[in-house]
């Protein structure tokens, strides 16, 4: 399963102009993610001017201008600063995307310059577990599959309690992402040891940021994991070539797959794996 994060809250255009702010441009890029392997994408929402929003109404708009474009499966982001759970919840009920992001702990969150020795950016990005545990009640109410997002150890180790409780049903799906300062580095022998404590069963996918991405993507498929580019990751396809658009990285990503006799898998398949409800 590929999935494609198509743009990210963080970034703009001034950094790379393939990354889409209104709903027409989100449906483009989905259209080419979709066409060059993706089953699914992973949306933060913008208003038309490019501003991060968590309003209904932006939801609504880019998730209706992509089912218009191509049958996809759609993932909401539910990752905030400041952003009530109330919010949050809001624009899931109310759109009712397939699947949705729940990030599974607090952490530093943060980005380095090796060229400035600095620090970009640096915050502190809380996900208690009654947050955690609301978000997931609001999902599982509405159909919603979890997408389980975990930037460390400690964040897959909060599954387990979770699926003990029934709170979190199955099939699970749960995301490694590596290489956030703060999180697990970006290292194979983190994301083998991350893969070994899993829930059992569980269908994961593999998250890298920059041009790292490609090397732990190819070694979580050779594993048997799932693999997410976008331009909310990473905008190079290798140092110094920027992709023109998400269609590109999926490309590549297809092309790894395919290399190394990994089948990729198309978007019914994946719906019926996970067990979706909604579109």
């Amino acid at each position: 399963m590929i999935t494609c994060a198509l743009s990210g809250v963080m970034a703009n255009r001034s950094q790379c102009a393939a990354i889409p702010y209104t709903p027409e441009e989100y449906a483009a890029e989905a259209r080419r993610a979709f066409e060059a392997g993706a089953a699914a994408v992973h949306i933060h929402a913008r208003t038309p001017e490019g501003a991060p929003s968590f309003e209904v109404v932006d939801y609504q708009n880019i998730r209706d201008a992509i089912v218009a474009e191509c049958p996809v499966i759609i993932n909401f982001s539910t990752g905030a600063l400041g952003v009530s759970v109330e919010k949050r919840v809001e624009y899931l009920h109310a759109v009712k995307p397939a699947v949705a992001a729940l990030n599974m702990g607090s952490m530093n969150y943060a980005k380095y310059s090796e060229k400035k020795r600095d620090f970009v950016f640096d915050f502190v990005f809380t996900n208690p577990i009654a947050e955690i545990r609301a978000l997931l009640a609001a999902m599982v109410a509405a159909d919603i599959r979890p997408e389980c997002e975990c930037f460390d150890l400690g964040h897959v180790g909060t599954l387990a309690p979770l699926i003990a409780m029934g709170a979190l049903p199955a099939p699970f799906q749960v995301s490694l992402i590596l290489g956030v300062i703060g999180g697990i580095p970006g290292t194979v022998a983190n994301l083998v040891h991350a893969v070994s404590q899993l829930p059992e069963g569980a269908d994961w996918e593999v998250i890298a940021l920059s041009t790292d991405q490609w090397r732990l993507l190819a070694a979580g498929a050779s594993v048997g994991g799932n693999v997410r580019v976008g331009l909310e990751d990473n905008f190079y396809l290798e140092p110094g070539v920027m992709a023109r658009s998400n269609g590109d990285l999926v490309a590549k990503a297809a092309r790894m797959l395919r290399d190394i006799g990994r089948p990729i898998a198309d978007v019914e398949t994946c719906r019926a794996r996970l067990g979706l409800v909604h579109r």
